[in-house]
């Protein structure tokens, strides 16, 4: 019986994992540049039941899932014009290199809700965090009389995002399987433009009722087992 409660409680949990993930992406469906999260599971070992050493018998038994991962879709969404006059969006791949002036930590976002703010004597370019934002030298952004009307924004990708960490606030850092960043070659900014997030509401709540019907059942299964071992207690009694 300790197997079932075993196997139940991971499932409760990784469907919980799971529903925390969903939730988040419905309610960032309307964040600038906002990315669905998708969360990964793997199977964990099975093993056979009621069978000799090294006989086959086609009766398994699982323990289980795990959590693996919560991996990001990139995917590009529609540019929806804004009134913003330091609004920027990416069309193609890539992000927009941001540095935090407090640590000089580097992250990466596809939010390009930018706005200007006065440092010393000068005004730079920051991110809706607070963060500079950073051109194609990986330089901060001065912004004066003389600046062009379109910004010189930089736009970095890498050869392998998958695997890149989400940090909070629509940020993310590189892995080392990322590799290093570079200049996009095949990317476009669109000045008065931002992108709109690639969450699907419908889809998100469909995954959103199969978790809670998961999560349900394995609830279930855990007060069966509990029932199941009280009687047979009962009966040793």
């Amino acid at each position: 019986m300790n197997q079932s409660f075993y196997t139940a409680a991971l499932g409760m949990g990784s469907e919980q994992y799971k529903l925390d993930i969903l939730s988040n992406n419905t309610a960032n469906i309307n964040t600038w540049g906002y990315k669905t999260k998708v969360p990964i599971f793997s199977e964990l070992m099975y093993y056979e039941m009621k069978g000799k050493v090294d006989q086959n018998n086609e009766l398994l038994s699982g323990t289980g899932m795990r959590i693996q991962k919560a991996d990001t879709d990139f995917s590009q969404m529609t540019l929806a014009e804004t009134p913003g006059d330091y609004d920027y969006a990416i069309e193609g791949d890539g992000f927009f290199m941001l540095r935090d002036p407090a640590s000089n930590e580097i992250t990466y976002t596809r939010d390009g809700s930018f706005s200007l703010s006065l440092r010393g004597e000068q005004f730079y370019l920051i991110s809706s965090t607070g963060k500079l934002v950073l051109d194609q030298n990986r330089n901060p952004i001065i912004v004066n009389e003389n600046s062009p009307d379109t910004l010189n924004i930089g736009i970095f990708d890498f050869v392998n995002k998958n695997g890149m960490l989400s940090v909070g606030d629509n940020e993310f850092t590189p892995v080392a399987k990322n590799g290093n960043p570079f200049n996009a070659q095949n990317a476009t900014l669109r000045k008065g433009m931002l992108e709109m997030s690639n969450v699907d509401f419908a889809d998100q709540l469909t995954k959103i009722i199969e978790a809670q019907r998961a999560y349900s059942y394995a609830l279930k299964m855990v007060q069966t087992s509990d029932e199941i071992e009280n009687k047979i207690n009962g009966l040793r009694a």
